[in-house]
């Protein structure tokens, strides 16, 4: 090899191009390659990290280069044997997908539990490889789509949305948090719907739910022969401590004496009929904490043991280490009305999600609230989310299925997801003294 002049010039203890860079191959003058140059191999480390960082800028990675799947913990911190798990096999997913970008990937979970992390690491990997990729968060690309029809724009409309139609690896960051008018879902639905055609990898992160999501795009997703979905358990791995798995909207600290071994089965005092009623629900409920599908409502009067009950569930599945979020229907709606106070510490969007996406969770006293539009609205949004998903739900009320909101109503009566458990036995007032007795039967007499 002959060494050749260059002005981006290589180590300078290097034998073969001494210093300049590059070399000309020592081939015959017919040789297709003769005269021409190439980088020494004294720049290959250089040329690829260069490579690396004109990629980054390209792909809008330049602020997520720390994001990597060595910078990622698969284990979490603080969590919970199943979460641990959960994310393990999510990260795990995503560095196989990264070793071999083919189909849909769509990461699902809440706020903060590495969907993102691991969508950049999906695309920093790339990048090391050679493999051109776009990372965009949805409402910038919708920004830069608007921004494109501008006079002063650098880069026609068309141009701009046809590179991030044909990237070869695209990553949509925060599907749905964008502004949903038509035209946003138009062009959406545009972009992924040629992927689709196509079959171009892509990478996608959201905190909704598939069905939340305008029914063309939700059709696209639905197909398992090119999209993968997982879905994150994991909370927001910005909280602090071993109390981050716990949410302020949990009341569950509060029934924490509500056990199955403190419960009462009220023999003493009930008819036969109405104690065998309680023992089944009882056994029931037990039956339930150790293999919860579906969900199981509880009716019955104030005070019979139905909120008991849910709390004893409740109580077991967090000791086996399970994530279970108690609220009382009244106290969630404050909650959420709340949340739309411009100085409230958390968006109206991260409480709905942290209960719609909750793995486990228990509304007590249904029925309770005041029954305003809006809160029928959301509480069926809350629902009827959680009845698609199959997401393990406990209720309490004491209204039966039939006087609630015919939308309502239908999801709870229907046997294949929602088991009706009526409690007979009337309210519970304490175990009588043996002196109260004694008084009781003085007075009979």
């Amino acid at each position: 090899m002959r060494s050749a002049p260059s002005d981006l010039p290589g180590r300078a203890d290097c034998t073969l191009c001494q210093g300049l860079g590059y070399v000309r191959l020592d081939v015959p003058v017919s040789h297709p390659d003769f005269g021409k140059l190439f980088p020494c191999t004294c720049r290959m480390s250089d040329l690829q990290e260069r490579r690396a960082q004109t990629l980054r800028s390209f792909s809008n990675l330049d602020d997520l280069a720390r994001f990597t799947f060595e910078t990622f913990a698969p284990e979490g911190h603080g969590l919970s044997p199943e979460k641990q798990s959960n994310l393990r096999m999510a990260y795990d997913l995503a560095r196989d997908y990264a070793r071999r970008p083919e189909g849909w990937l769509l990461l699902r979970g809440g706020y903060g539990c590495g969907k993102t992390h691991l969508a950049a690491a999906v695309a920093n990997a790339a990048i090391a490889q050679g493999l051109p990729v776009i990372f965009v968060t949805v409402p910038d690309l919708l920004d830069h789509l608007r921004a494109a029809y501008a006079p002063t724009s650098t880069q026609p409309y068309d141009e701009r949305f046809e590179q991030v139609r044909n990237a070869p690896l695209l990553i949509l960051d925060d599907l749905g948090t964008e502004h949903a008018t038509a035209w946003a879902l138009e062009k959406l639905f545009q972009l992924l719907n040629y992927r689709y055609l196509s079959r171009l990898p892509t990478v996608i992160t959201t905190n909704h739910e598939l069905e939340a999501m305008d029914p063309r795009l939700r059709s696209r997703f639905g197909d398992p022969d090119l999209v993968q979905i997982v879905a994150i358990l994991a909370p927001d791995f910005r909280g602090s401590g071993q109390d981050r798995d716990q949410s302020d909207l949990n009341a569950l600290p509060l029934y924490r004496e509500m056990t199955f071994e403190t419960f009462d089965l009220r023999r003493h005092e009930l008819e036969r009929e109405t104690a065998d009623n309680l023992a089944r629900a009882f056994k029931r409920a037990q039956s339930y904490a150790a293999e919860p599908e579906g969900w199981l409502a509880i009716i019955g009067t104030y005070g019979c043991g139905k909120t008991h009950l849910a709390a004893a569930i409740a109580n077991a599945r967090s000791r086996q280490g399970h994530h279970v979020l108690f609220i009382v229907v009244p106290d969630l709606l404050d909650y959420l009305r709340a949340s739309f106070n411009p100085n409230s510490p958390v968006t109206y969007d991260k409480r709905f999600q942290e209960v719609r996406h909750a793995p486990f969770l228990v509304l007590d006293d249904l029925g309770t609230e005041s029954a305003t539009p809006w809160a029928q609205e959301k509480l069926f949004q809350l629902l009827n989310a959680r009845y698609v998903a199959r997401r393990p739900t406990i209720i309490t009320t004491t209204r039966e299925a039939e006087d609630f909101d015919p939308k309502l109503c239908t999801r709870l009566l229907d046997a294949d997801r929602c088991e009706i458990f009526a409690i007979l036995a009337p309210a519970y007032r304490g175990r009588k003294t043996s002196r109260q007795a004694s008084r009781k039967r003085g007075r009979r007499a």
